[in-house]
């Protein structure tokens, strides 16, 4: 295991503390010491098919997982990491490990964003989002917009009645208008968020490499430069809390601004709402767990991380080997494309017990659902605002006979990114 991000504190995967200059030490012995003419070729599973993964990847993983770490996955083109150990491994060194991958989706899609950078560029691009999305920003000032915009859609729901789906009548355009204020984008409405989100995140998970996918993305990623373009002016004169309106006042390139403000549309709408819907739904169908939450307001922030580690809204992200090494017992090459599957490594049984099972009573234990090292997610106190503190109390006290319809079946579906596409549900 390497610890080349580990600070002076807590490891997330063993829990072991250890001074900074210990961890570095171990990670250069780790390093030095690998052979890379040791170690097995990758099995080759030639038996996983995308539209398999897109309808429910977890019994693909579970096999994966007992046979080995990482194999080579003709159709997807990489190597698929499916072990906690190995995606905590990449996590944590970048230096074996880049995010700046060659032919990238996401490059295509949304442009090179911070997430297909390493460190020193990444960190530029990061600090340059100042304190939008920081804890105390979160507190002094999102948390009231959150609050109204979770009684605005919540009141749409319930004025649509029974029968209403949870995720696009209520999930979607609730976390949606709350990046579009994060953002900054006053000449833009939620739904134009959600079909820019949607459509972007549609073309970095499009390894089928379908040509109406790509025009979709290329047609938002259009507008969106161009709202980008018009809001920066107004915002250098008019500032405020937003994202844009921070970005305004630096000397950031205009591409990097564009490539960085359109991951933060894709992962800030549809991460919330993915978990949002999935929480809720794991609740609805385990009334013990549901009825101990709503006992317990401390719970739903619990259940918020289950959920995540139980379904990670996104399930996998791509590196690229800068060197040939040795990973999980299985020999790669240097260049070699990898998918770190945070799906497979959050239902890992290795570090969770029965970890196929939603359980907010499992032993608390790290999961990978928001990445680590030097890419954690910017947005994780977002999402935790915004679902486990204003909307599941919100929901669960002004719907307090919330169900599933039993009439209309709900749907999850998704691999590279996954959530509830469908969730009809009766209340009253």
């Amino acid at each position: 295991m390497s610890h080349s991000a580990v600070p002076a504190a807590t490891c997330p995967f063993t829990g072991a503390t250890a001074p900074a200059e210990t961890a570095d030490a171990v990670n250069e012995s780790v390093v030095t010491a690998v052979d890379a003419a040791a170690g097995m070729e990758a099995p080759v599973a030639d038996w996983v098919t995308i539209p398999d993964l897109f309808a429910d990847p977890f019994p693909i993983y579970r096999r994966m997982r007992e046979e080995s770490p990482v194999h080579w996955v003709p159709a997807v083109n990489r190597y698929m990491v499916t072990s906690y150990a190995a995606c905590h491994e990449i996590e944590q060194d970048e230096a074996r490990f880049s995010a700046n991958e060659h032919n990238s989706l996401m490059k295509r899609s949304m442009g090179h964003s911070m997430l297909r950078k390493d460190n020193p560029e990444h960190q530029v691009d990061r600090d340059s989002y100042g304190s939008t999305l920081r804890p105390g920003t979160i507190k002094k000032h999102w948390n009231a917009i959150f609050e109204a915009n979770n009684e605005k859609y919540l009141a749409e729901l319930l004025a649509k009645g029974p029968g209403a789906d949870f995720v696009w009548d209520y999930a979607a355009p609730y976390t949606g208008e709350n990046l579009r204020q994060i953002v900054g984008f006053h000449n833009a409405t939620q739904q134009d968020m959600q079909r820019w989100s949607q459509t972007l995140i549609d073309g970095t998970g499009n390894y089928a490499d379908d040509p109406e996918i790509w025009a979709k993305a290329k047609a938002s990623s259009d507008e969106v430069d161009a709202a980008i373009d018009e809001m920066l002016p107004h915002l250098a004169k008019n500032p405020d809390e937003s994202l844009l309106s921070g970005l305004a006042s630096m000397p950031i390139p205009l591409e990097a601004i564009r490539a960085n403000l359109k991951m933060t549309i894709g992962g800030g709408l549809n991460e919330p709402r993915d978990v949002l819907a999935t929480t809720v739904w794991a609740l609805l169908n385990n009334t013990e767990q549901l009825a101990a939450v709503k006992a317990d307001p401390k719970l739903h922030a619990v259940a918020f991380e289950e959920s995540v580690r139980w379904v990670a809204p996104i399930g996998m992200y791509p590196r690229e080997t800068t060197t040939d090494l040795v990973l999980g017992g299985v020999r790669l090459p240097q260049g070699a494309r990898l998918g770190v599957v945070l799906g497979a490594a959050n239902r890992d049984p290795e570090v969770f017990e029965d970890p196929e099972t939603f359980n907010i009573f499992r032993s608390k234990k790290p999961h990978l659902g928001f990445g680590g090292g030097v890419h954690f997610c910017a947005g994780t106190w977002i999402a935790r605002a915004q679902v486990a503190q204003i909307a599941m109390p919100a929901v669960f006290e002004k719907l307090p006979n919330l169900r599933l319809d039993p009439s209309a079946e709900s749907v999850d579906a998704g691999w590279v990114f996954r959530g509830m596409t469908k969730m009809p549900v009766l209340w009253g």
